[in-house]
């Protein structure tokens, strides 16, 4: 029997990381180094579902906070200006 084909009843917890990004750890455990726990406990499928539901934008934080840096710079002009 692989291990798809068992039932999995282990008890997960959403971890998160200072990126905003997300992942799945066993519920029982200290969240691993530089993970705090993301507001969701209970079986696997419903965990995942969270994370769907609020990871909603893959690119790390550092990376949309240089983005919207360089959006809002575009935005002001040449010259800093709104014009």
């Amino acid at each position: 029997m692989s291990w798809d084909e068992t039932e999995d009843t282990a008890t997960y917890k959403v971890v998160v990381n200072h990126e905003e990004q997300y992942s799945i750890w066993a519920a029982d455990r200290e969240n691993p180094l530089g993970w705090r726990d993301g507001g969701k406990t209970g079986p696997r499928s419903e965990c995942l579902d969270f994370i769907n539901q609020v990871w909603t934008d893959m690119r790390p934080l550092s990376l949309r906070q240089k983005m919207d840096g360089l959006a809002a710079a575009d935005l002001s002009g040449p010259n800093g200006d709104s014009d």
